[in-house]
């Protein structure tokens, strides 16, 4: 156990170390904060903080780093979520409310978190297990190709292209529109499936081999809203940060490609009572063991809910980025639950 001041030293420097980069010593400890003691009380801390693995030294300087564990306590016991100033706000509102449709609603969402934190910022897809159809639409392109668009009651929409085998005229597609929208809409998207399998007995002959391509067309869309997939915008941010990591950026960098074990992080990670959630170094998985992920819920209407959130290296602006994640996360559920 350590004593309030020797916290209140960690505290002092992880703000330094992340604001310089440059291990921290007990003289500039009191040199730059207020603490009322000398140098050798600090110096006594600082080996009271390195005996519990809250710091360390990087080298044979004088100056010590927080490990990990001491990044850990910061955020428990330090991590200050103060609110985001009323012109960030006002940011937020005026380029997120630009957005036209969800998928522009999460690209413009990692660009700004991108922004506000200068890290990786990522943004889940929801899960759509209890999304229902609000209306298909058929645009026909030519007599024989045509653009289906799949929208569910949660503003996601999905639109693909395909071939006909042969000729449709205008009449049969407007058929075909009317016919799926009175039998699927409202309907939820497990629902789909059954109706695209038996379309095409419902009309003749002729009409069918059309309408069985059209069927597989809706399962694609089904297909596209159940998979889980991530948003992601400053990979660039991570390689100008390849200092702060000792070994190479490249496992962190192939991590974000994947998308497999940060989904499957996401999908771990519980926020808490401030709303937000946060995995430092070892906590994550190999590939991710020198970054910190910082991420909150936002919700999609009814049931479905998902995360974002932003990635760096463990040297980070904490206090700031768990603020404009969840201030972000905020507006999201607010701007689609509004849509």
């Amino acid at each position: 156990m350590v004593s309030d001041r020797a916290l209140h030293v960690l505290r002092a420097i992880v703000h330094d170390y992340v604001a310089s980069r440059e291990p921290v010593g007990s003289k500039a400890i009191v040199d730059r904060h207020q603490f009322g003691v000398s140098a050798a009380t600090i110096r006594n801390d600082m080996a009271l903080l390195e005996e519990e693995e809250l710091i360390a030294a990087p080298h044979t300087s004088s100056g010590r780093v927080p490990t990990d564990k001491g990044y850990r306590v910061f955020v428990d016991q330090f991590a200050d979520l103060k609110p985001l100033s009323a012109a960030q706000r006002q940011a937020i509102q005026q380029f997120l409310d630009q957005s036209v449709d969800l998928d522009d609603v999460f690209a413009r969402t990692v660009r700004l978190l991108s922004h506000l934190t200068n890290q990786v910022a990522l943004v889940q897809y929801p899960t759509l297990g209890n999304a229902r159809v609000q209306h298909i639409e058929l645009v026909p392109m030519s007599a024989t190709r045509l653009m289906t668009v799949f929208i569910t009651d949660g503003g996601r929409v999905d639109q693909r292209i395909i071939e006909l085998p042969i000729e449709a005229d205008e009449v049969f597609v407007g058929e075909l529109r009317a016919k799926l929208n009175a039998t699927l809409a409202g309907r939820a998207l497990a629902d789909v499936t059954d109706v695209a399998a038996s379309l095409s007995e419902q009309f003749a002959p002729d009409r069918r081999p059309t309408v069985s391509v059209i069927g597989e067309a809706l399962l694609g869309h089904v297909d596209a809203h159940r998979s889980d997939r991530l948003v992601m915008a400053g990979a660039a941010n991570l390689v100008r940060t390849e200092g702060d990591f000792v070994g190479s950026v490249y496992p962190v960098l192939e991590a974000l490609e994947e998308q497999v074990t940060l989904l499957k992080l996401f999908s771990e990670m519980q926020v808490d009572e401030k709303g937000v959630s946060a995995r430092i170094g070892r906590e994550n998985d190999e590939a991710l063991k020198e970054t910190a992920v910082v991420t909150s819920a936002y919700r999609m209407g009814g049931d479905s809910s998902a995360k974002l959130g932003v990635l760096g290296p463990t040297r980070m602006d904490y206090s700031n980025n768990m603020a404009a994640v969840r201030a972000v996360a905020r507006y999201v559920s607010r701007l689609l639950g509004e849509e």
